[in-house]
């Protein structure tokens, strides 16, 4: 049996429309898509071309319109949980975004990534515009692959992050439950607020809570582009 029908059948009996059925459901999509490698999918020969890669000729001097549009290849969507991978080209970004209510599992399949994500922190800011809301740092990093699973619950684990490709890379992701407006999961794009003066540390129940963030909504750029691409892997019976 391949491994991608493997792990399908897995996220068939672990995830409802409310997500995982328990911790340890979860733990065995985990563990199977640690296993995943570009050969299972249908991209080797882009991984391949990866290793051989060595940065750009020049900088582009933030030219992002000459930029290769993002690809995202899907596999599979359900009511329970969706699965697909996002080809990204080298200095491409995924801006800020969230996954209200969402678990999530996400793997880099091939080449080097910045990472940064971010959960909600529950304060009361009724000095503060009702535009922003402070968020915690929680990923502030760069990922190489071959790598482990990340998981992102519905408040922890960084639910809200943001992607930058170093290299071309490749993310393969789970979603349980899928994103779905009907039902309030809405994706919804962030960044820092420009606002002046506002704390970098917030006090909670006596508590210190540093590296705060404080994000408001927006609109990705025009330049901003995800295309369907095809997925060559093995076909999934579902």
């Amino acid at each position: 049996m391949p491994p991608i029908q493997r792990l399908y059948n897995a996220c068939k009996t672990s995830f409802t429309t409310n997500g995982p059925v328990s911790e340890e459901a979860l733990e065995k999509v985990r563990a199977l898509l640690d296993k995943i490698k570009p050969s299972d999918l249908g991209l080797e020969q882009e991984a391949q071309l990866v290793r051989q890669w060595n940065g750009p000729m020049h900088e582009r001097n933030g030219n992002s319109h000459s930029l290769p549009p993002i690809k995202y290849l899907h596999l599979h969507e359900c009511d329970s949980f969706s699965i697909g991978i996002f080809c990204m080209p080298p200095s491409s970004v995924i801006p800020l975004h969230n996954h209200p209510g969402m678990t999530v599992l996400s793997k880099l399949l091939y080449g080097t990534l910045y990472v940064r994500s971010y959960d909600w922190v529950d304060f009361p800011v009724p000095t503060v515009s009702s535009q922003v809301r402070p968020a915690k740092l929680v990923k502030d990093m760069e990922v190489t692959a071959p790598c482990g699973t990340t998981v992102l619950y519905p408040t922890s684990g960084g639910n809200i992050h943001c992607f930058k490709a170093i290299s071309p890379c490749a993310i393969f992701d789970i979603l349980s439950p899928p994103y779905s407006s009907e039902d309030g999961r809405h994706c919804t794009y962030f960044r820092r607020s420009p606002m002046k003066d506002l704390p970098g540390i917030l006090q909670m129940d006596g508590v210190t809570v540093s590296d705060i963030a404080w994000l408001e909504e927006f609109q990705p750029p025009d330049n901003f582009v995800i295309r369907r691409g095809v997925y060559r892997g093995p076909v999934i019976r579902t």
